[in-house]
């Protein structure tokens, strides 16, 4: 895998096709354990490693999981992970393990891992899947953390269960509060991402503008040179 290929996967996964603010996909886990930070965190790592482990392991038996029964395929794999996750926060991280309650099993049907292994690992090599796999999960863990900070900021006035300041908004730690920051955190990425795309545009233009001007000069020169 090239330098290039690793930057290109790492900003697909973090900014182009942010699943949680550009594809909107994960959303029942986003808009329900985002109310803490903590929590927010815990799924977002948890969901990490298994698209990495389950990405991989989809790549390498790309070759060999018959078409007709890729998706039972790739969800026994996932499972197999999130199987993993589960034992291991239920032995380590009891309280985590409860916060995160139904939502934990769920990610076995998550659209984000298995968008991600029937679009992305199951046409790539073993590397190129385990490095998507990271950089979504980045891009959501990032996505989700963002919001859980801001909802239990302002939801509890705490932040990782640490007590801020004693005021406090209880609309934010609600249902509805949910669905007004989710809505704002995606307006407000998609904005800067339009932002910075025009900015980058732009700078691809006057680059291209300006090395055919300079081209032009030196063709120019080159004839004058020719005609002395």
């Amino acid at each position: 895998m090239t330098g290039q290929r690793f930057k290109q996967i790492a900003k697909d996964g973090v900014l182009i096709n942010n699943p949680t603010f550009r594809l909107v996909l994960g959303t029942c886990p986003t808009l329900a354990i985002s109310s803490s930070a903590f929590n927010s965190l815990g799924m977002g790592l948890a969901v990490t490693f298994i698209l990495i482990c389950s990405n991989a392991i989809i790549s390498s038996l790309r070759k060999v999981i018959p078409n007709e029964v890729r998706i039972p395929a790739f969800i026994l794999i996932i499972a197999t992970f999130v199987t993993i996750v589960r034992m291991f926060l239920y032995k380590y991280i009891p309280d985590l393990y409860s916060s995160l309650g139904v939502f934990l099993p769920l990610i076995v049907v998550n659209c984000i891992i298995l968008g991600r292994a029937e679009s992305f690992a199951s046409k790539n090599p073993v590397l190129e899947s385990a490095c998507d796999g990271l950089f979504t999960g980045i891009g959501f863990t990032l996505a989700i953390t963002l919001m859980g900070v801001f909802r239990e900021v302002l939801g509890a006035g705490t932040l990782f269960g640490v007590k801020l300041w004693d005021f406090s908004i209880g609309y934010f730690s609600n249902t509805a509060g949910a669905f007004l920051v989710y809505g704002l955190f995606i307006a407000g990425f998609n904005a800067l991402y339009e932002k910075f795309e025009q900015a980058r545009k732009t700078r691809n233009y006057v680059e291209i503008m300006q090395a055919k001007s300079m081209a032009g000069a030196s063709e120019a020169a080159t004839s004058e040179s020719k005609e002395v």
